[in-house]
């Protein structure tokens, strides 16, 4: 990784976002292609209403992580990540499994037992984080096709394939 004034001594400092957050996190998530970029709106509603699942990392004052997600509303011990974007001038620092970590942790998250996301076979980025992240954990993982290009995206979007992460007991720690 390159050093920048950004990164350079800077020390990462992980909270739940706040509704100002929103503009700088659409922001962030639009230089992190291959990323799908949301509306501006959701990710405001996502700091709004879902902050408590919800990592942002800022570094000298500026936003350069972000992972959203949700318990599922009707299985409280799945944790469903529907975004991790880091900061090209922040990357190579672990801060995505920090953010993981971050979010599991969190008294929201005290019933979790599995981890969810979902991940276009071509982005690398995405399994390697997941993939060490279970690992760091000791869990298991598994992925299977979920949303498929012709059932569900009308053929405009590669297959998102269904991550699971099954944490250990000793993996569970939320407070």
């Amino acid at each position: 990784m390159q050093n920048t004034p950004t990164t350079l001594n800077a020390k990462p400092r992980l909270r739940k976002p706040n509704s100002e957050d929103g503009a700088a996190i659409w922001s962030l998530v639009k230089d992190c292609a291959p990323l799908d970029e949301n509306s501006m709106y959701c990710n405001l509603i996502q700091c709004d209403h879902f902050r408590d699942t919800c990592v942002l990392v800022e570094m000298n004052g500026d936003v350069v992580g972000w992972v959203s997600a949700y318990v599922l509303p009707d299985d409280t011990e799945t944790l469903f990540v529907w975004q991790v974007a880091v900061s090209e001038k922040a990357r190579g620092q672990g801060l995505g499994g920090r953010m993981l970590n971050a979010l599991l942790d969190r008294e929201m998250c005290a019933d979790v037992t599995k981890v969810q996301t979902t991940i276009t076979k071509d982005n690398e980025a995405s399994w390697a984080l997941f993939t060490r992240f279970a690992d760091r954990e000791g869990a298991s993982i598994e992925s299977e096709p979920h949303f498929k290009r012709d059932d569900h995206f009308d053929g405009e979007h590669a297959t998102e394939h269904m991550v699971t992460i099954k944490l250990s007991e000793q993996t569970k720690r939320a407070a």
